[in-house]
Formats: structure tokens, C-alpha cells, sequence
């Protein structure tokens, strides 16, 4: 049985998942100089990267976003699932704003102005963390205390 997400986690799942399915829809379509433009970039902070040609990592890149997009927006996946992938990426997109030169003001992690559309993924971060702490449901069972619906986390159940 699929269980909805909790009503508390569908804004933050709405909300992100829609802006990063919008950037991988956007992406996709990408001409060579972006490709050239996004790819250079990433290599800028993950050197591995140029192993890639400019297209095909441009593409894993849209796939990626689409993917990660639609999986926040899907509310038959899992909001904890739904944050591990989110936070993967965000992840990547705060160590792509802590490692290029320039984003940063010297000896700060404040953003300069060139910085300020990379820092602002943070919020994803932490959005991610965030579902990543979201319990599981009670599954119907009994509780041993008063005999109703458990909502005890599993270890307090007493099985």
C-alpha cells in the first residue's frame, strides 16, 4: 500500500521538486555553447569531470535534475527517499559554491554577488536533511501501553 506524504512535507516537495524538474527540462534542451559554459564550470570545482565530454555531462546533468525532480514531485516515493536524493544533489551544488573561486568573500563563507545563485541552494540542503528525518509511519499495530493505534517508533513498540 502507498502511503501519501505527509501533509507537512508537500510545500517543501512541490516547491522544490518543480524548480529543479524546470532547470533539468531547461538543461536538456541545451545549445553547445551552454553545454561548453556548464560543463566548464564544473570541472572548475570537480576536475574529474573533464574525463566528460561538454554534452554528454550536460545531458547526465539534465537527467539528473529530472530525475531528482520528479522523484520530490512523485508522492508514491518516499519523502525520506525523496531526501536522500535531494540532498545528494543539493550537496553538489553547495560544494560547486564552496569550491569556485570568486563565490566566496575572502575568508567567509558569505557569498560575493557572482556567488549569490550558488548559495542560495543551501535551502535545498537543507530541505533535504529535513526529509531525511522524516519518521515512518505507524503501521497499525497495537500498543502494548493502552491498546490503541502505536504511534511508538519501533524500538518503544515492544514487539
Amino acid at each position: 500500500m502507498t502511503q501519501l506524504p505527509e501533509p507537512r512535507d508537500i510545500a517543501p516537495r512541490l516547491a522544490t521538486g518543480a524548480f529543479i524538474l524546470n532547470a533539468g527540462l531547461t538543461l536538456w534542451r541545451a545549445d553547445e555553447e551552454t553545454a561548453a559554459s556548464v560543463h566548464g564550470t564544473a570541472t572548475t570545482a570537480y576536475p574529474f569531470l573533464s574525463a566528460l565530454p561538454a554534452e554528454q555531462f550536460t545531458r547526465l546533468l539534465a537527467a539528473t535534475e529530472i530525475a531528482v525532480g520528479g522523484a520530490l514531485l512523485a508522492p508514491f516515493v518516499p519523502t525520506r527517499l525523496a531526501g536522500v536524493a535531494l540532498t545528494g544533489f543539493a550537496g553538489g551544488l553547495v560544494g560547486l559554491y564552496l569550491r569556485l573561486p570568486g563565490m566566496r568573500r575572502p575568508g567567509s563563507l558569505r557569498p560575493t554577488q557572482s556567488g549569490l545563485p550558488l548559495a542560495k541552494d543551501v535551502w535545498m540542503l537543507g530541505i533535504g536533511i529535513g526529509f531525511l528525518g522524516a519518521r515512518r509511519r505507524a503501521d497499525g499495530r497495537r500498543c502494548r501501553a493502552d491498546g490503541r493505534r502505536c504511534r511508538c517508533p519501533g524500538y518503544l513498540r515492544g514487539r
